[in-house]
């Protein structure tokens, strides 16, 4: 099992690096994602039941939400270290 290493032991480099992949995945994630929501929005259109439907969604962006949080955190430290 891999440690987590906290953000302040990393060097720049890596924060760097890390946030790019971070990045990149959640630009990956966000355009699947809404190919998927257009089609949900059409089958929600097209279906007898759009409540259940409509859920899925909503409950999809909320999986993005740790990543949205990590970014957050390797951005602030990288804030942090610029500033000192």
């Amino acid at each position: 099992m891999k440690k987590v290493i906290p953000l302040t032991e990393l060097s720049i480099e890596e924060l760097y690096k890390k946030k790019q992949m971070i990045k990149g995945a959640l630009i990956g994630l966000g355009l699947v994602m809404l190919a998927a929501f257009i089609v949900l929005i059409y089958l929600v259109i097209t279906a007898k039941t759009p409540k259940v439907l409509a859920a899925v969604p909503i409950s999809c962006m909320l999986a993005l939400l740790p990543a949205f949080i990590s970014l957050g955190q390797i951005n602030n430290e990288i804030k942090n270290r610029n500033s000192k």
